[in-house]
């Protein structure tokens, strides 16, 4: 088969085609799930998925590449085929999409010579490293080799970046010297200039908006006099930022902008379909004067949920797309009302002729007490591998991607004094005189400076990377202390650094914790134990920086369940299930539970572990069946 560019339309072997198409990045979907997510594209009336490639995942460190699990690009593709669907591919190099560094590996950046989204040598020779190891899965699967890949896209929204040609025409003779022959295309916000400047004649122009159709394909055709229209990124939702409102969009007016579209004989990929979970240390974060974190959830108020259940906003699309398009029967478990879910083979208390759950097992919330504690100074030997410096070391120095940071110096101030960065915290300082919490430094408030108390002794800088920012002209900018560490007019010396391993922990720290004495208190039962998560009113407190674990049991039946893990009483850290790091919580909000893919789960006995960076009022977690995306300020 063959698709092309015709002067009006997109061509499925030589006939008009509309790509109806869904975003659900292979990234942030647990790769057991995969098929489920896109049956359900399909079922919404898709014919086509769409993803991001995240470089920075699959080449963590320079030259080793990784496709596996989670990160098997080539079976995620495979499934779109299987389901009959076709597939658009954005590889980037950036992809921005929330996520850390907009998809850039960190160490591209460590000498600071390496030039960002541009034509420049250093780093269009490790894109094309990139491409080299994408050509094997890509090239294959093109339409005209009988796979699913009907678009490729080249950069992402580079005009609101910057404009070099230049830069463009490289990128994209670098991706078709890999084998790439289907068509290439650009996207950007039908805006200024930004079509203008963010593509080539050569390159199929698309738009990015989520409103004002009619007004947006109009200034989309004024670009681009001839070839399909196309809403490549159609917002129905969006992203939330850790101490904001969870966003949500109305789903008529979001089916009524779809409308609009699809009557001017529109092409469109839906951006989110599913927008899954920022898992461990992903999250990108913005920086707009103002640095903002980005939550774990990345729900996106899409028409599937973090869960992968339909949303009313799934049914009202659905009605839109069936106006022009066919769409499949709708099987009961996915009617409004319905489980949502599709047959698994374990869980089901029954399935229909044709494969499809009718109801789901009912599930019910699980306390879990966190019985073993320890603090994380007794696991520090697990977990750390200690380097000696003159000057703090950023964590890239350090080869650190993500996560925490420790920096232990020795000082003696008989009168207290004033702790001072130079320049930045990237991005949040737990300061520690003599194993006592001091308090806080937040880049968010542009913090530098602290009060110390009188001290002789140990400080000890808990750096926290809480997202590396994905857009604008800060993508690429190391994390840590940034500039010198002084006391008063004394700069600080002969630092001992390490990064925390925590994704995934360490097995010894676990062996560790599981061997803890079990706190003397008594066990609750299940119905008070939930209730008092609820309100952070169990009368047991955790004081961080700490590590708490806890057990739980699962029947076989109803164990492939998606869960939430609800923290309340707790303040602010990270949290595993079974090993699978679920990603960072914070009381702040807007999310106050974590994700839990079925499959992390397993029949009989299960494990969560938390650490907590500061203080819990409660020493037992929820595993729930539904989620909280509210607002708590905190």
């Amino acid at each position: 088969m063959r698709f092309a560019i015709g002067d009006t339309d997109f061509l499925l072997d030589g006939q008009p085609h509309r790509v109806l198409s869904g975003a659900i990045h292979y990234f942030r979907v647990h790769p057991d799930l995969w098929a489920d997510r896109i049956r359900k594209a399909k079922l919404m009336g898709l014919n086509t998925v769409e993803t991001y490639v995240a470089w920075n995942a699959h080449e963590a460190t320079p030259g080793t590449f990784d496709f596996t699990g989670g990160l098997d690009l080539g079976r995620f593709l495979d499934l779109v085929a299987a389901e009959g669907m076709h597939a658009i591919v954005r590889p980037g190099p950036y992809i921005c999409a929330e996520w850390t560094n907009g998809g850039l590996p960190f160490w591209l950046f460590t000498d600071g010579t390496v030039g960002i989204r541009r034509d420049e040598p250093q780093f269009l020779a490790a894109v094309g490293r990139y491409l080299d190891a994408l050509a094997p899965i890509l090239v294959p699967r093109q339409i005209d080799a009988g796979g699913p890949i009907v678009l490729v896209q080249v950069e992402n929204e580079y005009g609101a970046y910057g404009s070099d040609p230049v830069y463009l025409e490289k990128l994209e003779r670098m991706h078709r010297d890999i084998g790439l022959t289907v068509p290439f295309t650009s996207v950007d916000q039908p805006m200024d200039s930004m079509l203008e400047d963010g593509s080539l004649p050569s390159l199929h122009k698309t738009g990015s908006f989520g409103s004002r159709s009619t007004e947006r394909l109009a200034r989309l055709r004024q670009a681009q006099p001839t070839g399909p229209l196309m809403c490549s990124e159609f917002w129905d939702g969006w992203f939330d930022s850790w101490g904001e409102h969870h966003h949500t969009t109305s789903a008529a007016a979001s089916a009524s902008d779809l409308d609009d579209l699809l009557a001017a004989g529109g092409s469109v990929n839906v951006y989110m379909f599913h927008g899954g979970t920022n898992f461990g240390f992903t999250n990108g974060a913005n920086d707009k004067g103002v640095y903002r974190p980005i939550a774990t959830s990345y729900d996106y108020d899409a028409p599937l949920d973090e869960a992968g259940r339909p949303t009313e906003k799934f049914h009202a699309f659905r009605d839109v797309i069936a106006r022009y398009a066919p769409v499949p029967e709708l099987p009961a478990s996915m009617q409004p009302g319905g489980s949502g879910r599709l047959a698994s083979g374990a869980g089901l208390a029954s399935s229909s002729a044709d494969g499809l759950e009718a109801r789901p097992t009912p599930a019910a919330d699980v306390a879990v007490r966190l019985d073993h504690v320890l603090p994380l100074v007794d696991l520090l030997p697990t977990m750390t591998s200690w380097t000696t410096h003159e000057t703090p070391p950023t964590f890239d120095q350090l080869g650190a991607a993500s996560g925490f940071v420790l920096y232990r110096t020795e000082v003696d101030l008989p009168t207290g004094g004033v702790l001072t960065v130079a320049e930045e915290v990237r991005d949040r300082v737990l300061v520690r005189v003599d194993g006592q919490t001091v308090g806080v430094l937040e880049r968010e408030h542009h913090d530098r400076a602290i009060a110390l108390p009188p001290v002789t002794g140990l400080l000890e800088l808990l750096v926290e990377d809480q997202g590396r920012v994905d857009y604008g002209p800060r993508i690429g900018e190391p994390k840590g202390l940034i500039g010198a560490v002084r006391i008063g007019g004394d700069v600080l010396s002969r630092w001992t650094v390490s990064p925390l391993a925590l994704d995934p922990v360490p097995a010894a720290a676990l062996d560790m914790l599981r061997t803890a004495p079990v706190s003397s208190v008594a066990s609750v039962s299940a119905v008070s134990a939930v209730s008092a998560v609820s309100t952070g009113s169990t009368g047991e407190t955790l004081a961080g920086p700490v590590f708490a674990m806890g057990s739980f049991e699962l029947p076989e039946r109803g164990a492939d369940l998606d869960r939430y893990l609800a923290l309340d009483g707790f303040r602010k850290g990270v949290a595993w299930v079974n090993g699978f790091c679920l990603g960072r919580y914070w009381s702040r909000g807007p999310q106050h539970t974590l994700a839990v893919p079925g499959p992390v789960l397993r029949a009989g006995r299960n494990e969560v572990v938390v650490f907590e960076v500061h203080a819990s009022a409660a020493r037992t977690v929820c595993l729930c069946v539904e989620p909280s995306l509210g607002h708590t300020e905190g």
